[in-house]
C-alpha cells in the first residue's frame, strides 16, 4: 500500500469538473481534500510520519476517505491509475481492527444474508421495512437515511423461477446454430440483487440470449464479495472469492463464459478476486476472471459474429445511456452503446452524467444523504426529470436505477429488459 499511494504524481487530473466520472465527491464539493490526489496524499503523509502524531487509526484520516464512492473512476482515469477505492477499502480493514466493526459495516457487507431473509420472509419484510417506526429504528440504530426507500423483496427468487422454467420446458436456442457450430452455453452469475430484488430482469435476460441462439445455465456460487470488499471485511470477502473461483473453475474448463449482469460484481470477481487471493486459489480466481464478461459485452460481441443472430423492432426514438462507473472502469461502456445502438430507429445518448451519487449503500448512509442527491444533480437527475416521451434512461446499474427512481420517480431500465420488449416475434 505505501507503493501504491506513492503513485500520485499530484498532476490534478481528479480535480475536474466537466467531463467524466473522477471523482465525484471533488466535482459535488470541490474541497482538495476530497479529490484522488488529496486522499493519496493524505495516505502518503501519514504513512511516512509527515502529519505529526496522526496515524492510520485517527478518525480525520477515516473523514478523508469516507467520501470515496469506490466507484473505481480514478483507476480507469487518473493518468497513472491511482486506486483509491482499493487504498479504502484495505484503510477500513485496518481501521476496524483497531476500533471495532461498527453494526452497520456489518450489515451492508452481508447484505446477501440479509437478502436472503428478506426474501423467504416476503412480503411481511417489505411492509415492516415501509413502517415510519422501523425506517426511523433503522436509521437510529444502522444509520440507514429514513428518507430513503428500501429495496423490496421478492418471495420468488431468479433461482426459483429459472428452476421452474427449466421444469416447464428445457431451455433450447430460438435459432438452432448450424451443425459445425454448436450453440455456444454461457452461465449466468446470479447476483445478490438480481436474485432477490430484480428477478424480471435475470429472466429478460435468458429470454434474449435464447433468442440469440445461446443456452444459459446457473451454477451454484456465492455472493460476489462486492459489498464486504468496499465496507474493508475483506478476511470474509476473501473467503468468498475462493468460494467462487472453486465453484466457477469447472465453468471456465468447459470454456463457457459467465455472464454477469451487474458491473459492480463483474468488477468484484474480475478485479479483486484474484487481488485478495494467493497460491492455487488465485490461479483458479485468474481463470474465472478471464471468463467474465458483463451481458451487455457478451451480447454485442455474438452479434458483431453473426449479425443475423437476433432481430429487433424499432424501439424509443431517442435512448439516455447511463453507463455504471464500475462499467466505464473497466472500459465496457462503448459496447454496451454499440449494442443499443442496434435497435432500429433509434438514437442513443451517452449522457457522461459520471456517478449516480448511490454507490451502491454510500447513499443510503443519513450522513451521505445530501451529498449523494448533490452527486446526482450534475447531470443525471436532470436528464431524467426532462424526459420526454419517446425517450428511454438506459442503466445496468442497479445502484443508478435506484437513485434515479428516488429522486424523480423515473424508472430506468436494464438493457436485458429493454431488449426482450423489443424481440421480434
Amino acid at each position: 500500500m505505501g507503493r501504491a499511494v506513492e503513485m500520485c504524481s499530484g498532476l490534478g487530473a481528479c480535480r475536474k469538473k466537466l467531463d467524466g466520472t473522477m471523482c465525484p465527491s471533488y466535482m459535488a464539493t470541490l474541497d482538495e481534500k476530497h479529490s484522488t490526489r488529496g486522499r493519496a496524499n493524505t495516505l502518503r503523509l501519514v504513512m511516512t510520519g509527515r502529519l505529526g502524531e496522526s496515524g492510520l487509526g485517527d478518525a480525520g484520516v477515516f473523514d478523508v476517505l469516507d467520501l470515496c464512492l469506490e466507484c473505481r473512476a480514478c483507476k480507469a482515469e487518473c493518468p497513472v491509475g491511482v486506486d483509491v477505492a482499493r487504498f479504502k477499502s484495505e484503510f477500513l480493514a485496518d481501521y476496524w481492527r483497531r476500533h471495532g466493526t461498527p453494526a452497520r459495516t456489518r450489515v451492508i457487507g452481508h447484505v446477501h444474508t440479509l437478502a436472503k431473509w428478506g426474501s423467504r420472509l416476503a412480503p411481511i419484510s417489505n411492509v415492516v421495512a415501509d413502517n415510519v417506526v422501523m425506517r426511523w429504528l433503522v436509521e437510529q440504530v444502522v444509520g440507514i437515511d429514513r428518507r430513503r426507500t428500501l429495496p423490496r423483496w421478492t418471495r420468488r427468487t431468479f433461482a426459483d423461477r429459472f428452476r421452474g422454467r427449466e421444469r416447464q420446458s428445457p431451455a433450447l436456442p430460438a435459432r438452432p446454430a448450424p451443425p459445425a457450430f454448436p450453440a455456444p452455453t454461457v452461465v449466468l452469475f446470479n447476483d445478490t440483487f438480481t436474485n432477490h430484488i430484480s428477478p424480471e430482469i435475470g429472466l429478460a435476460a435468458v429470454g434474449v440470449l435464447e433468442a440469440a441462439g445461446v443456452r444459459v445455465g446457473l451454477v451454484p456460487h456465492v455472493c460476489c464479495g462486492r459489498p464486504l470488499i468496499s465496507q474493508g471485511l475483506l478476511d470474509e470477502a476473501r473467503a468468498l472469492a475462493a468460494t467462487n473461483a472453486e465453484r466457477l473453475h469447472d465453468t471456465v474448463k468447459r470454456g463457457e463464459h459467465i455472464v454477469f449482469l451487474e458491473p459492480s460484481c463483474l468488477s468484484a470477481v474480475r478485479d479483486d478476486g484474484p487481488a485478495l487471493l494467493r497460491g492455487e486459489a488465485q490461479r483458479k480466481a485468474r481463470a474465472v476472471a478471464d471468463a467474465c464478461m458483463l451481458f451487455e459485452d457478451y451480447l454485442e460481441r455474438s452479434w458483431q459474429k453473426d449479425p443475423a443472430r437476433l432481430a429487433l423492432r424499432p424501439g424509443p426514438s431517442r435512448l439516455l445511456l447511463h453507463g455504471h462507473c464500475h462499467q466505464k472502469a473497466m472500459g465496457l461502456l462503448p459496447s454496451a452503446r454499440a449494442l443499443l445502438s442496434r435497435i432500429p430507429s433509434c438514437t442513443v445518448v451517452d449522457l457522461d452524467a459520471g456517478c449516480c451519487g448511490m454507490a451502491g449503500s454510500f447513499g443510503y448512509a443519513k450522513e451521505h444523504y445530501d451529498v449523494s442527491r448533490q452527486i446526482g444533480e450534475r447531470r443525471l437527475l436532470p436528464a431524467a426529470k426532462s424526459l420526454k416521451d419517446d425517450e428511454v434512461l438506459v442503466a445496468c446499474g442497479i445502484s443508478c436505477r435506484q437513485q434515479v427512481a428516488h429522486f424523480t420517480g423515473v424508472t430506468a431500465v436494464h438493457p436485458a429488459v429493454l431488449l426482450q420488449r423489443l424481440l421480434a416475434q
